[in-house]
């Protein structure tokens, strides 16, 4: 009995976060022969590999659509508010296939995402102009991202990186927003943390941003993934810092806040996420 309700939990979430192709794809991404563009000891592997993935998924999500030219972006040019887990799986898609998919996957998924930005262009309320393929956008996509999977991981995955590992982790994600047009990239954690505070002074949570909030929160599933998922949401939110969840109006988590958050990602939190690993099955397995 529990092992049936853990494995339908486990394919509820996975399916909504990977897409329902999830386990199809993963066998293609992994048993296609032929070189990779990360060997598979090195430090974007065991990230991008963990189940703390799911929790540093959705909190790129959140801390990404704080920018409101990104935010305005996908309010514009997608149906978000209707298909917000296809947009989900086709980035959880892209990740997979860059970090562990065959060169050539690779190449032909950045040539798809690439060509995708090219036909995204818009005007902000003020007049001003942006096109989703601006360096400068890409790079905080980009930043958000990579400081939401490093964070989790560090607080909530099966190992630890070093700092030296931590280090190489940036820069070896970095090669894939290269490719995809960023600039600037960092490629340490110092630089990375530069680049989230440089981008400060951009931010700010607009409806379109608080509304990617609620809709997260109120994904509709069955109660056998409802706790899963809502423990996913939790620490993911717990784990932003604290001007970012102002910025989106987070609502306040009576137990993340009081004790996940004292305890700086560990006890409660890691409690969770270790429930969360083994409700989901690590996806390196």
């Amino acid at each position: 009995m529990i092992e049936r309700v853990r494995s339908r939990a486990g394919h509820k979430v996975i399916e909504l976060i990977a897409g329902p192709d999830a386990a199809q794809r993963r066998q293609q991404i992994f048993d296609t022969p032929g070189p990779r563009w990360f060997a598979q000891d090195a430090p974007i592997c065991r990230v991008h590999g963990d189940v703390a993935m799911y929790v540093g998924g959705i909190r790129a999500l959140l801390l990404q659509s704080l920018h409101p030219v990104a935010m305005t972006a996908v309010a514009e040019h997608s149906s978000y508010r209707t298909a917000l887990w296809g947009r989900v799986a086709s980035t959880s898609r892209f990740i997979s296939v860059t970090t562990f998919g065959t060169c050539d996957d690779a190449e032909r998924a950045v040539a798809r995402v690439c060509k995708v930005h090219s036909h995204i262009r818009g005007q902000m309320p003020d007049g001003t102009p942006y096109r989703a393929d601006d360096p400068h956008l890409l790079q905080w996509v980009h930043a958000a991202e990579i400081d939401s999977f490093l964070t989790s991981y560090q607080r909530f995955g099966r190992g630890r990186l070093s700092r030296a590992e931590a280090d190489e982790y940036v820069a070896q994600a970095g090669t894939v927003a290269l490719r995809l047009g960023a600039e600037r990239v960092p490629a340490t954690v110092s630089e990375l943390r530069e680049t989230i505070a440089r981008f400060r002074p951009e931010l700010a949570g607009s409806p379109e941003a608080r509304e990617a909030v609620r809709l997260l929160l109120t994904a509709p599933l069955s109660w056998t993934a409802r706790v899963p998922y809502g423990t996913l949401c939790a620490v993911a939110i717990a784990s932003l810092p604290l001007w970012a969840r102002r910025m989106l109006g987070a609502p306040r988590l009576p137990v993340v806040d009081d004790i996940a958050i004292p305890l700086a990602g560990y006890g409660t939190g890691m409690a969770m996420v270790s429930a969360l690993r083994w409700i989901l099955t690590d996806p390196r397995d």
